[in-house]
């Protein structure tokens, strides 16, 4: 198929009649068009009806690896240049391995760095993208210069440079989506070149003939004991069946389930659970030696809530003992439904967990990583779970940790709000047992009971529960634990003294260095640090004693393992005596810990509101500033615009004042 190639027509400003440069390794379908001086690099894909004219501003600069989807158009003006990363001037550098999708439009001078994803219909004009960013659907970025990792949620207008440096940084749940899309087109590319070469595609043609022929000439059909479904298959049907949604089938052969590119099988018609059975048997026979997995859809949201792998190639049943979809019973807890995990699925620990993050509003996801990726920290996304149905989310995990055995597997928290991550946990380690998840083993003889309130009591050895867990939770996402110490002097310099070094990677190891760092520094603060040993940063500053917590001192002497409730008492009586013996109604008590900790570490408490309206487009008014330091006089403040923007969204703000950013942002009141 020839490639429509032009030169670029001769005009005042350009008379040098360049014609387009394209790598062999490259695919440029017939129905798009390049004109004048564009540089097309390996293993680029350039869809049907794109537009790239370098006839005004020139040259355009297409570096390998990168896809430009069908409808986009590539255009600059006479004047204006980027530098590319090769420290020459071009109108339009787009770097290696970026995603310009569906109908978006880029307009020198224009630069787009490497590995960025810019999204439907989007624009760029006279400015500059910088790498791994992502830019969603129908968004506007003009004269500004957009800092590397940042995202632009879709419909934004970025016009000015303060704008673009107050953009969120990209999660990792973005760069899946965005690695996703470019796998995709990496695999397009390379079948639109074998469909266009007779030496490619005719073995593959006559391949399939023989397939059919044999499928045919074979006529073979599995007993009924073999086709049977098991009854963890049936059990997620049944759920899928009540829940109100469709089920759906795909299937792929090897090389496209390496590709992820799944052909879509029927939608099951059935509406009882052995027709719908009947019909899965039948395509499992259908496509024998294939992958086949099960689709959940929910119809009025137009969106998955499951994807489970079924059928794998050589595997005579649906699901093997190695693919399980463990079943669940609920049982009425205070009104609200809870999961108790059965043999094969999820521990109580972790649905219970599960549970009380759905309550929360917070999405959930999950990540995978042999152990390779584990030390490298490159964690590879499971497929997205959107529903935020207990039962389901729960299954989707399931499903994962079935696909994934031998490997690790860890549970995520997303608040997609602030588009941040709420919780990270490994929930499963190479060498568990099917079905024991990895919270189970981190069960150590020092346990947090925890009061009706929901504050953590305390434990022998002077820790609290809650510490406790936020220990053993950094050690097993693979941080350092480390731990400082000041006098009241030193505190208001914030000149912290390091504890002797915790060098440990198991929990009650850090958990004893940490009681010996309490233990020497009686009388002083002492903060917890999880360290990033690979990034060489912090990711975790917490005060875990405060000059005056007696009950610390007492608690480090005794060397029993039973549980000092003393402790909360004292802590709690110091805390009203700090408070002016203020409480709070309307604050819960998460709010008020959030406070207390955001003012320990030195930060400022500010909050805004915003009505319905102004939530959706996330034009959030600021509530009368909060000056003080003071704890009582912050709750006050926090309490009174709660009360004067009752029926509106209000979220507290955790600012640095000496970076001049802010470091946190938490919804604590809905309509």
């Amino acid at each position: 198929m020839a490639v429509r190639k032009t030169a670029a027509p001769p005009t005042p400003w350009s008379k040098n009649l360049a014609e387009p440069q394209v790598d062999e390794s490259a695919y440029v379908h017939s129905f798009s068009n390049l004109i004048g001086d564009v540089k097309v690099e390996a293993n680029v894909l350039i869809a049907p009806g794109t537009s790239i004219r370098a006839d005004e501003g020139t040259p355009f600069f297409i570096s390998e690896g990168t896809n430009i989807q069908d409808g986009v158009v590539i255009h600059g003006l006479e004047k204006g240049r980027v530098v590319g990363d090769d420290g020459k001037e071009y109108s339009v550098w787009i770097g290696a391995q970026s995603c310009i999708t569906h109908m978006a439009l880029i307009h020198g001078p224009a630069y787009i760095g490497e590995g960025s994803f810019i999204g439907f219909r989007s624009t760029v004009f006279n400015a500059r993208v910088g790498a791994g960013c992502i830019v969603m659907m129908h968004a506007l970025i003009q004269d500004v210069e957009i800092p590397p990792g940042k995202y632009v949620p879709s419909g934004a207008v970025i016009v000015n440079q303060q704008q673009a440096d107050r953009l969120p940084e990209v999660q990792e749940s973005d760069r899946a989506f965005a690695r996703h899309v470019v796998e995709i087109n990496e695999a397009l590319r390379v079948g639109y070149q074998c469909a266009e070469s007779p030496a490619c595609i005719m073995p593959i043609r006559n391949e399939l003939d023989r397939s059919v022929n044999n499928a045919n000439g074979k006529n073979q059909k599995r007993s009924v004991e073999d086709m049977a479904l098991n009854g963890e298959l049936r059990q997620q049907v049944r759920n899928l069946l009540s829940g109100g949604y469709k089920i759906g089938i795909e299937h792929a052969d090897k090389r496209r389930f390496k590709t992820k590119s799944w052909i879509t099988g029927e939608t099951l018609t059935g509406r009882r659970e052995d027709q719908v059975i009947r019909e899965l048997e039948s395509i499992l026979t259908q496509h024998q030696g294939e992958y086949v997995r099960l689709i959940g859809i929910d119809t009025s949201a137009k969106r998955r809530v499951l994807e489970a792998i079924v059928q794998r190639p050589g595997e005579t049943l649906s699901i093997g003992s190695n693919g399980r979809v463990a079943t669940s019973s609920y049982s009425s807890n205070g009104g609200r439904s809870v999961a108790v995990a059965q043999s094969g699925g999820l521990s109580s620990d972790v649905v219970q967990q599960i549970s009380s993050l759905l309550s929360q509003g917070y999405k959930i996801g999950a990540e995978h990583a042999d152990k390779r990726r584990f030390k490298t920290k490159s964690w590879q996304s499971c497929p997205v779970i959107e529903s935020n149905r207990l039962e389901a989310a729960i299954a989707s995990l399931e499903a994962c940790l079935a696909e994934h055995q031998g490997e690790y597997v860890r549970l995520i928290g997303i608040d997609s709000q602030a588009r941040r991550r709420v919780l990270e946990k490994i929930i499963q380690r190479p060498g568990d047992a099917p079905g024991a998840t990895a919270s189970n083993s981190f069960t150590t003889t020092t346990t947090s009971s925890y009061s009706s309130n929901g504050v953590s009591s305390q434990v022998s050895g002077g820790l609290s529960g809650e510490v406790l867990q936020q220990v053993r939770s950094l050690i097993s996402q693979g941080y350092k634990i480390g731990a400082e110490h000041a006098d009241k002097r030193r505190f208001r310099t914030k000149s912290w003294q390091s504890c002797p070094i915790i060098d440990t990677e198991r929990a009650d190891s850090a958990i004893a260095g940490l009681e010996a760092c309490l233990a020497e520094h009686q009388g002083e603060y002492v903060r917890l640090i999880g360290i990033d040993s690979h990034a060489r940063r912090r990711v975790l500053e917490k005060i875990i004693q405060r000059p005056g917590d007696s009950a610390i001192a007492s608690s480090n002497s005794n060397s029993s393992a039973s549980v000092d409730t003393s402790y909360f008492k004292n802590y709690s009586s110091s805390n009203e005596s700090r408070n002016g013996g203020f409480s709070s109604s309307a604050l819960s008590p998460e709010t008020i810990e959030q406070v207390r900790s955001l003012l320990s570490a030195g930060y400022k408490i500010g909050s805004e509101h915003a009505n319905k309206r102004r939530f959706k487009t996330k034009s959030w008014q600021s509530c009368s500033p909060i000056e003080s330091r003071q704890e009582s006089e912050v709750l006050r403040h926090l309490e009174g615009c709660l009360a004067d923007h009752q029926g509106e969204y209000v979220r507290l703000i955790g600012i640095d004042p000496n970076a001049k950013r802010r470091v946190s942002e938490t919804i604590i009141q809905r309509p």
